[in-house]
């Protein structure tokens, strides 16, 4: 027998939940020489840069950026809000919220955890209770993630906004919306969040390295409170800056701007409207094939009830070692980047290999939501992988219906 021929050389696609699909436009605006950090046009596009942002946050309020990335916007805010000995709840949902978790109790803050596991949404009216039990309103914040990435739910944050105000209670509201904006439905001034923070690198389009803390008046009246913030989280002089060099801290991460510039023009030329409807219909596109897959073997859905499931990543299970088999097969022989199963379990166990995640985020379009799945279809084809019929099909009747 003839070995096939490997079929991985061209442009590969990297589907991975973030870094997502960097524009070509995006990537030729960052190539060009060392811009001047004192005057021009690097300078002069700073207050325009933080109204589109803004305006994809939908806020009216306030934005810092961050030369770092989520974890860089996670510390920031906690730091312009809590103190040693303040307390948080966090209603975990996934690995990244016990992580936001685990950096306030780094800060010294007292962490109060309700972990709701790795497949089910937050259960508001727990929330609720543990605000009611929370006397002395010791909690000063809620950490709640938006769209956990390593397990793709996607919490209620409006909800999740109401159960504070059921417990009558000031605690901040604090959003994690580094794998949903720009993706997943979020509107910050509307659903009453305080303070919500985002990465750039992936419904913002841009490769890692920039983070962003938005906050209102709530939130910087609590900073106004603390005795002291290090000069560098500060998110005050960022967020109203007088001179350029204090919207980052220092110098600027030059190249980054000039990339998100172009990648906010290309969001506000869709629409943000539009972008939200994008990224619905070729999650449904996935989740039809992915659907279709689990009628048969071990294949299956992290998430079962559609309404809890983020239109930007989608966490999928395949008996151990397949799900690695079947990533190592797809990147190749078709050059095809899946995503680890992040959080599902730890490395070292072999039960690691049973997890993998679909990035759908971004600059992603119907034609190449089609060849990821047509790829993972051909992937447990070569590898023997029993799987359902019908995916493709199922998956094409979404994108032809919209």
């Amino acid at each position: 027998m003839t070995t096939p021929p490997n079929l991985s050389n061209g442009r590969s696609y990297l589907a991975i939940p973030g870094p997502s699909v960097i524009p070509d436009a995006v990537l030729q605006a960052m190539h060009r020489a060392a811009p001047n950090i004192y005057a021009g046009e690097l300078v002069e596009m700073m207050p325009g840069l933080t109204a589109d942002l803004k305006r994809v946050a939908r806020t009216k309020h306030n934005v810092a950026m961050y030369t770092g990335n989520g974890h860089a916007a996670w510390e920031a805010a906690l730091v312009n809000v809590i103190q040693p000995g303040d307390k948080v709840l966090v209603p975990a949902t996934g690995r990244f919220g016990i992580g936001w978790g685990e950096m306030a109790r780094c800060i010294g803050a007292e962490v109060q955890v309700i972990d709701f596991g790795k497949s089910s949404p937050m259960d508001m009216a727990q929330v609720t209770e543990a605000l009611r039990a929370d006397k002395a309103h010791k909690i000063k914040a809620v950490l709640g993630v938006h769209v956990d990435t390593s397990t793709s739910i996607k919490n209620d944050i409006p909800a999740l906004r109401a159960a504070i105000d059921a417990a009558d209670h000031p605690a901040l509201l604090m959003a994690d919306c580094i794998a949903s904006l720009g993706c997943d439905r979020f509107e910050m001034d509307d659903w009453g969040v305080d303070v919500m923070v985002t990465g750039c690198q992936k419904g913002l389009m841009v490769p890692p390295g920039m983070s962003f803390v938005f906050f209102n008046d709530k939130a910087e009246a609590r900073r106004a409170e603390l005795p002291r913030v290090s000069w560098y989280w500060d998110w005050t002089p960022r967020a109203h800056a007088e001179q350029f060099f204090q919207y980052h801290g220092g110098t600027a991460p030059t190249h980054h701007l000039y990339g998100l510039r172009k990648a906010l023009d290309m969001i506000h030329a869709e629409g943000i409207e539009q972008i939200w409807a994008r990224h619905e219909v070729l999650a449904r596109a996935v989740w039809a094939a992915c659907e279709a897959w689990s009628t048969e073997g071990s294949f299956g859905m992290n998430v079962k009830d559609r309404q809890y499931r983020s239109h930007a990543v989608t966490s999928l299970r395949l008996e151990a070692p397949k799900a690695t088999a079947l990533r190592d097969w797809v990147e190749g022989q078709i050059g095809l980047t899946l995503g680890i199963g992040l959080g599902m379990a730890d490395p070292g166990d072999p039960a690691w290999h049973g997890f993998f995640r679909l990035g759908h985020m971004g600059h992603v379009n119907g034609h190449m939501i089609l060849g990821m799945l047509g790829g993972i279809e051909a992937g447990m084809r070569s590898l023997g992988v029993a799987h359902g019929k019908g995916a493709l099909d199922a998956a094409a009747e979404v994108i032809a219906g919209g």
